[in-house]
């Protein structure tokens, strides 16, 4: 789904970036024109009413939140969940895509399906959508484009990576959730996201998944992202095991915004968008 606007005199050079989960969602006005961030806002649901529908959240969120029914020349949503996988190019046919799916996560014959090209590196993203919270939008935001999160991660690590011959471990850390992504020069080495309650279970994948790929802990290079810091204990234990870690350099995406590193770092997906 597209807005398109062809009358240049129309145009108000704005964008609208929302991403979207279950526990809330986040958003981010563009200045197209001077290619900045103006505004920011991230949401977080009462998710302690296990009948509440999603859409009465989303509704009431909107209701509080003016901006977000605002004039735009173009809607961005990112849907943020980990019923997602990267498929290459040579081996996708878009009329098997739960097939794709099904090696890692439960689906459904009832599920929804759809996929984001990414031509640049000959693969293509296949997930799940929150097909509600489409719904949702769709009457109160109108036409729109989507995406999945990790299709946006991926693009962008992939870039960042180009003459770079090591091979690099990113994470993408999050609250019960992190993302593992291995890239080497422009290439995707690995992906796999996972369910985390302990440290010891941190550590225990991204080690694992170092030895899978001969990756050695004296000698790669391990980079953060997302809502982990030096003072989480996850941080700690991956500073013991890892020799050489740091957090994501997002320099460059500051440019564009007045928000703090930290808030870089978590938001860097919305940011990208």
């Amino acid at each position: 789904m597209s807005l398109h606007n062809t009358n240049i005199t129309s145009k108000n050079y704005k964008k609208l970036s929302i991403q979207v989960s279950l526990s809330g969602f986040s958003y981010c006005c563009f200045d197209t024109l001077n290619n900045v961030i103006t505004s920011f806002k991230e949401i977080k649901f009462d998710t302690s009413n296990k009948t509440a529908k999603i859409e009465d959240l989303f509704s009431d969120a909107f209701k509080n939140n003016p901006e977000l029914k605002g004039n735009y020349d173009d809607v961005m949503v990112i849907h943020t969940n980990n019923l997602s996988t990267f498929v290459p190019t040579a081996l996708f046919d878009e009329n098997y895509l739960g097939s794709y799916l099904q090696y890692t996560t439960k689906v459904f014959e009832t599920d929804f399906f759809t996929f984001d090209r990414i031509p640049n590196y000959e693969m293509n993203s296949v997930y799940i959508p929150y097909v509600n919270i489409n719904n949702f939008l769709i009457d109160n935001v109108g036409s729109f484009n989507y995406r999945h999160a990790n299709t946006i991660l991926v693009e962008k690590l992939l870039d960042n990576s180009r003459n770079d011959d090591e091979k690099k471990m990113v994470i993408n850390f999050n609250p019960g959730n992190f993302e593992i992504i291995v890239v080497q020069n422009q290439k995707l080495l690995l992906f796999n996201s996972f369910e985390y309650q302990t440290p010891e279970d941190f550590i225990y994948y991204i080690l694992f998944t170092a030895e899978q790929l001969s990756m050695n802990p004296e000698s790669f290079r391990l980079e953060f992202l997302g809502t982990i810091s030096e003072n989480d204990p996850f941080y700690q234990i991956a500073y013991k095991y890892v020799r050489h870690i740091s957090f994501l350099d997002v320099s460059k995406l500051q440019e564009k915004n007045s928000f703090s590193t930290a808030q870089n770092q978590k938001h860097y997906i919305l940011f990208q968008s």
